[in-house]
C-alpha cells in the first residue's frame, strides 16, 4: 500500500479539505460545485450530484474520504476499471483498494486485513458484492468514512443503465445511518433523479446540479449514406491518428467496422459482450494505455473510461435515449481540447426502434418509457435550431445557441412539406385499403411512378397516386418518410417495417395540420485544422516552437514511465499538466510544484526527472 502524503490527527482526520486538494491532487482550487459538494459531505451530510463527464466528480467524494476519519466506500459497477482507478489514487499516494471477484482469495484477505487496520482511505467494491453478507459484516467490523455510490443512474428503471443489483443499495442508510452518503451520475433528467432519491432513500439529501454543457464537444449528426464510408471520411480528414469510440448497436456491426477500418490502416479494436471476457480487458487496456487507437463497440464499453484524450465518439446508428447519446459522446474530450460527436442517422434506424418498442417484452408503461426516450432523440436529430439547446434542454437546462455544432454552423432550411406528406400518407392509405402493407421502398417507387417489376406485379401502376410524386427524388422522399416517423404521423405495422397511418395522420390527410420539414444544408469540407481552431476556452495551452519540442519530450518519458510502472499515460500526467510544465519550463521542484496537478506524490516520485527532461 502507498503512503499518504498528508498525515492524519490523532482523530483521524487530515487537514481541511483545501490542504488535501492541493497537497495531494497538485490543484489551488476547486471547479464550480466541488466545494460545496464536498462541505456537505464532509459534515456528515448526504448529496446527489449531477455533474457532466470530466465535471470532477471523482473529487467530490475522493478529498471528504480523505479528510474524514475511516474508509470511503466506494460502489461502482466498473469491475474492469476498478483496477485502473487504485492504481490512479496509488499515484497521488492515496491508500486505496478493491475487493471483487476478479482476485484470488489471498489477496481479498490482504485488502480485507488493511481495511479492518485502517489502512485504507477508499475501497472499491461492486453493487453485487454488498448483496454478500460476509461483505456487510466486514464493513462493519471497521470505520467508514462515507458511502459514494458512483454511476447512481443505474437505480433508476427510467433511465438508460438500469442494474438491478443497485436497488439493495437503500440498506446503507438503515445499517449505517450515521455515515453520508454521495450519489453521482453524469446524467440525468428531473425524472431520473427523483427515482435515485426515492431508490436510495436520500430525501433529506442536498442536491447539486453542474451546467450539462460541454462546449469543447462539436455535436453533428448527419444522413446517413453509407455510414462506414462516411466514418471513414471523418477519420481520414479530421481525426488521423486520433484516439476515438465508434459505437455500433449490434456485435456483428462492431466486429465488421473493425474489420473495415483495420484493413484501410486504422488501428482498431472491438469490444462487446459476446468476446472472451480476457479478450475484452486485454482490448480495453490497450484503448487506455495506447495512443490513437480507435476502439469500435457497442454501449457496453465506455462506463467509468477516465481517458482524456479521446478526440471524437461516432455512432453509426441510432441510440435509444437522449440520456446515453449524453453519457456516450461525453467520453470525448474530458481534456477540455475541441471534440466531435458525429452520428450517422437514417431511415432504417427510426423504423428499427419502433419496432423494438412495439415487439418489447414490458408492459403498456415500459414501452411508452421507452417511446419517450425515443421521441426525445429523434427531435435532437431532427431539429433545425442549435443541437446543444436542445440537449440541454432536456435535462432542464436553458442555454444560448452555442455557435458550434451543425445546425448552428450550417443551418438547416424548413420547407412547408404537407402536400409531399398528404401524398405519401394518401399512399399508404390506398395500399391499406387493399388490405396491403409496404415498406418505405415500395411506397417511393409508387409515388415516383417507377415501373418496377414488383410494382407493375401488383398491380400498382393503376393507383391514383402512382407517379404523383415526381417532384422529389427517392433520397428527398426517405427524408420525408423519416421525419413522418419522427413525428408520429406515420408509424411501422410489423416486424417486417411496413408502414401504416397514426391517429395523427388523418388531420394531416384532411389539410387540418400543417406538417414543416427539415431540409439537410449543404455539405461544407472540413479540415481537421479548421476542427482544431474552434476550440473552446478550455482548449490546451499553445505552445511555441521550443516549448513544443520540450512537450514531446515530455510525452516520450511519460510514456515510457507509464510502461514501467504499468498504468496508462495519463495515471501519470495528463496532456494538459505536460503544457504547463512545457510552457512554464521549470528549473526546480518548488517551481514545478506549483504547476496545477502536479501533487506532493507524484512531486517527489518524478520531479527530478521531469526536470531533466525539460533542461534537454
Amino acid at each position: 500500500m502507498s503512503t499518504l502524503t498528508l498525515a492524519r490527527a490523532a482523530d483521524g482526520t487530515s487537514g481541511t479539505p483545501l490542504d488535501v486538494l492541493r497537497t495531494v491532487f497538485g490543484y489551488d482550487a476547486f471547479r464550480g460545485q466541488q466545494a460545496e459538494v464536498i462541505d456537505t459531505v464532509v459534515a456528515g451530510g448526504d448529496a446527489l450530484v449531477l455533474m457532466p463527464t470530466g465535471g470532477g466528480k471523482s473529487l467530490c467524494y475522493q478529498v471528504p474520504a480523505l479528510v474524514r476519519p475511516g474508509t470511503g466506500v466506494v460502489v461502482s459497477p466498473l469491475i474492469a476499471l476498478m483496477q485502473d482507478q487504485v492504481d490512479a489514487l496509488a499515484a497521488l499516494g492515496v491508500r486505496a483498494a478493491f475487493l471483487n471477484s476478479s482476485q484470488q482469495m489471498d489477496q481479498r484477505r490482504e485488502v480485507e486485513a488493511a481495511y479492518l487496520a485502517g489502512e485504507l482511505d477508499l475501497l472499491y467494491l461492486a453493487p453485487e458484492r454488498l448483496n454478500v453478507p460476509e461483505t456487510v459484516r466486514l464493513l462493519q467490523r471497521g470505520r467508514i468514512s462515507l458511502f459514494a455510490i458512483d454511476e447512481a443512474h443505474c437505480v433508476s428503471s427510467w433511465g438508460h443503465d438500469f442494474r438491478p443489483d443497485y436497488l439493495a443499495l437503500a440498506m446503507l442508510h438503515d445499517l449505517w445511518p450515521d455515515v453520508p452518503r454521495i450519489a453521482l451520475t453524469a446524467t440525468a433528467t428531473a425524472a431520473t433523479a427523483a427515482e435515485i432519491v426515492s431508490r436510495l432513500r436520500l430525501d433529506e439529501a442536498a442536491q447539486f446540479v453542474a451546467s450539462f454543457d460541454r462546449p469543447n464537444i462539436e455535436y453533428r449528426i448527419v444522413p446517413k449514406d453509407n455510414p462506414r464510408a462516411q466514418l471513414l471520411t471523418l477519420l481520414r480528414t479530421e481525426h488521423p491518428g486520433d484516439a476515438g469510440i465508434v459505437y455500433c448497436l449490434s456485435r456483428r456491426s462492431v466486429e465488421q467496422t473493425a474489420e473495415l477500418l483495420q484493413k484501410e490502416g486504422i488501428p482498431a479494436l472491438p469490444y462487446h459482450a459476446g468476446l472472451d471476457a480476457g479478450l475484452r480487458q486485454q482490448n480495453q487496456s490497450r484503448f487506455l494505455r495506447e495512443p490513437g487507437l480507435v476502439m469500435v463497440a457497442t454501449i457496453a464499453f465506455g462506463m467509468g473510461i477516465d481517458k482524456p484524450d479521446v478526440r471524437f465518439v461516432a455512432h453509426l446508428d441510432l441510440p435509444k435515449s437522449v440520456e446515453g447519446y449524453y453519457q456516450e459522446t461525453g467520453r470525448a474530450g474530458r481534456d477540455g481540447a475541441p471534440a466531435t460527436a458525429w452520428l450517422a442517422y437514417g431511415l432504417a434506424d427510426v423504423v428499427s426502434q419502433r419496432k423494438f418498442i412495439d415487439s418489447s417484452d414490458g408492459d403498456a408503461a415500459h414501452r411508452r418509457r421507452l417511446s419517450a426516450h425515443l421521441d426525445a432523440m429523434l427531435a435532437l436529430c431532427e431539429t433545425v435550431e442549435c443541437r446543444r439547446v436542445q440537449l440541454l434542454a432536456y435535462f432542464g437546462q436553458q442555454a444560448e445557441p452555442c455557435g458550434n455544432c451543425d445546425t448552428c454552423t450550417r443551418p438547416p432550411q424548413t420547407w412547408d412539406g404537407t402536400v409531399p406528406a398528404q401524398k405519401l400518407l394518401s399512399a399508404v392509405w390506398r395500399l391499406a385499403d387493399r388490405r396491403q402493407r409496404y415498406g418505405a421502398g415500395h411506397v417511393v417507387d409508387i409515388l415516383l411512378g417507377q415501373q418496377t417489376e414488383r410494382v407493375v406485379q401488383l398491380g400498382h401502376t393503376d393507383l391514383t397516386v402512382f407517379g404523383i410524386g415526381t417532384e422529389l427524388d427517392a433520397g428527398e422522399w426517405r427524408s420525408v418518410v423519416r421525419q413522418l416517423l419522427a413525428q408520429q404521423l406515420l408509424g411501422v405495422a410489423d416486424g417486417y417495417g411496413t408502414l401504416m397511418l397514426t391517429p395523427g395522420s388523418t388531420a394531416v390527410l384532411k389539410g387540418e395540420r400543417p406538417v414543416m420539414l427539415r431540409r439537410e444544408a449543404p455539405k461544407a469540407a472540413r479540415s481537421s485544422a479548421s476542427r482544431r481552431r474552434s476550440s473552446s476556452s478550455a482548449a490546451a495551452v499553445a505552445l511555441d516552437g521550443p516549448a513544443e519540442a520540450v512537450f514531446e519530450r515530455l510525452r516520450a518519458w511519460r510514456a515510457a514511465t507509464a510502461k514501467e510502472t504499468g498504468v496508462p499515460p495519463y495515471v501519470v500526467f495528463h496532456d494538459s499538466v505536460l503544457r504547463q510544465i512545457a510552457s512554464s519550463a521549470p528549473t526546480s521542484l518548488d517551481a514545478l510544484g506549483a504547476v496545477s496537478g502536479v501533487g506532493a506524490n507524484k512531486l517527489g516520485k518524478w520531479g527530478d526527472a521531469i526536470l531533466e527532461v525539460v533542461a534537454g
